[in-house]
């Protein structure tokens, strides 16, 4: 008798357990994967052709506007990284839409990297070797007149 009623707890926690866990695995309810990484050029190329019709995709340029004008990633965005407000203009931007970062060499959209995985973007890409990487790459950019 006792050994029944040991079971039939056991059966009902069990089962207890195996609901609570199938509902807290439903796909709709999940998040999509966090992609926080360094890529070199030809893969921010191909990220770039991959997302040319994608309104969700954001390319971010965080070198100074004068750099900025100097030549820059097609439909790039400035936020430069020294403006004593560039994190709280970050903090604006929504945190589920993709974005690709550089700067000159990789140093400071790699600061800005850190800084966006804190702020739990989902999808950042930085250029690790920035606009010279990319330029010397052969890849085009655009000049402000």
């Amino acid at each position: 008798m006792l050994h029944s009623k040991i079971k039939q707890k056991l059966v009902f926690i069990t089962i207890l357990l195996l609901a609570v866990y199938s509902c807290s695995q439903n796909p709709a309810n999940s998040k999509a994967e966090t992609i926080i990484k360094d890529i070199i050029p030809s893969e921010a190329y191909q990220l770039i052709q991959e997302n040319a019709d994608n309104d969700d995709f954001i390319i971010i340029d965080v070198r100074t506007p004068a750099e900025y004008n100097e030549g820059h990633i097609e439909k790039a965005i400035n936020i430069n990284f020294y403006n004593d407000d560039f994190r709280a203009s970050l903090e604006e931007l929504n945190k589920s839409r993709t974005y690709l970062i550089y700067c000159k060499m990789g140093g400071r959209s790699g600061n800005a990297l850190a800084i966006m995985e804190e702020l739990k973007f989902q999808q950042v890409y930085n250029l690790s070797s920035g606009i010279s990487g990319w330029k010397s790459a052969g890849y085009s950019v655009i000049k402000e007149k």
